[in-house]
């Protein structure tokens, strides 16, 4: 498995400058209550991949998964590549990490 972290200031640079695709793999209740701004929500509960491959061909960005604190985002990691999508990065630190640092949330 291929795993890529990226930090906080990675993930700003590359929704900033439009080139990342933040897809956050925690539960709708949570994305619902606060995500990071921009990210589309892809429950882990609920992955399917065909679904997830047709948003990121559809999309274009370089996609990267992010949940509450990194470990959900692994096992979404996980799940991709072993259903054949080309997906290696995820947020270290995830929303935890973002909020914790007082970024804007939405």
């Amino acid at each position: 498995m291929r795993v890529v972290d990226l930090d906080r200031d990675t993930v700003k640079r590359g929704l900033s400058d439009g080139s990342m695709l933040v897809i956050d793999v925690r539960e709708q209740h949570e994305y619902a209550s606060g995500h990071i701004p921009g990210a589309v929500s892809h429950p882990l509960s609920e992955f399917d991949p065909a679904a997830l491959a047709e948003l990121v061909s559809a999309d274009g960005r370089r996609p990267v998964f992010s949940c509450a604190s990194g470990v959900r985002s692994i096992h979404a990691l996980m799940a991709a590549q072993n259903a054949g999508l080309d997906i290696a990065e995820h947020y270290r630190g995830g929303f935890k990490d973002w909020y914790g640092a007082g970024e804007t949330i939405e």
